[in-house]
């Protein structure tokens, strides 16, 4: 498997997808950009990982080039090791970037396969990120690497339905050959947390997010529907903690919320363990998701709603068309990007505790029996039993990721 965006195993998804194939008597390899103080080759739960020294942190359009171009190269040449070493059948590639395709367009020239698991809509998300200093070709060169990767591919796997309707849509696949593998939270051994104590003395109603802060999530249309809610609505008992600290826009939006008179009711707190995060989620009455309505994020899901709904939490989104297929009723839904309204389903939810008692019921009950990560893996184990028919889960063939 092949990730460049994230170090193994700290990618979630990557994370859980070569476990379920290693469980299902695949030999997987998950080659990566390597973090802090990670060994360049290991064995970690079954799966071997190969790794590359991290290019610095891209800004800008060169910066992209430059990431972008060294860690395809590097990606190929560990797979050129693995293929020497280890041998395999599969490359497995995670966008973005969707450069991967030209680390695995070689391999298939020697009957290798190729599975294209499309996290992103690079395009889109590009767009989204820049929209009005990027580069007027990018969205081009972008588009032409996705149809490239979508063409390629023996397989795709798709998060969303949204994202399956675009790669038959814009890509020419055939629905056969795209399977849906959302992304979901693992329950097993997992219990809901304790409350933190010194948190919900913060404030009457409790508000949380979580996640990555750039500048697509959404976090300033947060913000300025706090703003409405404290300073326009008069809610002075409530509180927000924000929990993640890996986005570029986390310094202007710390900024924002001083402009915005909301020092006193917000709490950045950086990243956090695993433990913390979980334990300042689970003392929230309210978890928010702010993703305004644009061309990415009106297709893609977001991870954070699945993993309130573990929690049991009820949700105020915008109202996006995966938001409504993840959250179902656990969620109330916002007329997209109006922050006033938002602030005004913040105090409605915040003044009806029964509510959030039933919205967060249905929120676990949800994930238990269809979002829960379990189902997934058994979609992506399918996946690879069509992609080699006649062949059983304890094939033992070799995907490298």
């Amino acid at each position: 498997m092949l990730v460049e965006n994230n170090s193994y195993p700290q990618d979630p998804r990557v994370r859980h997808e070569a476990r379920a194939l290693t469980d299902a008597g695949y030999q997987v390899t998950v080659i990566s950009p390597a973090g802090p103080g990670q060994r360049w080759r290991e064995t970690i739960d079954g799966v071997h990982v190969y790794r590359y020294p991290a290019p610095p942190q891209a800004s800008g359009f060169m910066g992209y080039l430059f990431e972008y171009g060294y860690s395809t190269m590097a990606l190929f040449i560990l797979s050129l090791l693995v293929s020497l070493r280890e041998g395999f059948d599969v490359i497995h590639a995670a966008n973005p970037p969707d450069t991967l395709v030209l680390v695995a367009a070689p391999f298939k020239l020697l009957g290798k396969r190729f599975v294209y698991d499309h996290h992103d809509l690079v395009p889109e998300l590009y767009c989204t990120m820049y929209p009005d200093r990027g580069n007027r070709l990018m969205p081009r060169v972008l588009l032409m690497l996705e149809k490239l990767s979508l063409r390629c591919a023996d397989h795709v796997i798709a998060t969303n339905q949204s994202y399956k309707g675009m790669e038959i849509e814009r890509g020419g696949v055939p629905a056969e050959r795209i399977t849906i593998v959302r992304n979901g939270p693992e329950l097993t051994g997992r219990q809901l947390p304790e409350s933190d104590p010194d948190l919900r003395l913060r404030g009457k109603t409790i508000i949380g997010y979580m996640g990555v802060m750039g500048f697509q999530d959404g976090v300033d249309y947060l913000l300025r529907a706090l703003q409405h809610l404290v300073h326009g609505l008069g809610r002075t008992d409530v509180f927000c903690v924000l929990i993640g600290g890996l986005g570029s826009a986390q310094p202007s939006l710390k900024r924002l919320a001083t402009q915005l008179g909301l020092d006193d009711y917000v709490w950045f707190t950086g990243w956090v363990s695993d433990a913390d995060l979980l334990r300042y989620i689970a003392s929230a009455d309210i978890c928010v998701d702010p993703d305004p309505s644009n061309p990415f994020t009106d297709r893609s899901t977001m991870t954070k709603m699945a993993e309130y709904m573990a929690l049991a939490k009820p949700i105020v989104a915008f109202d996006l068309t995966e938001h409504r297929r993840t959250a179902q009723a656990a969620a109330i839904y916002v007329r997209p990007n109006d922050e006033l309204e938002f602030a005004r389903a913040l105090a409605q939810l915040a003044d009806d505790p029964e509510r959030r008692r039933t919205m967060g019921a249905l929120a676990r009950r949800r994930v238990e029996t269809e979002l829960a990560w379990h189902y997934s893996a058994r979609n992506l184990v399918e996946a690879y039993r069509r992609l080699f028919p006649g062949t059983c889960e304890r094939s033992q063939k070799h995907v490298s990721d």
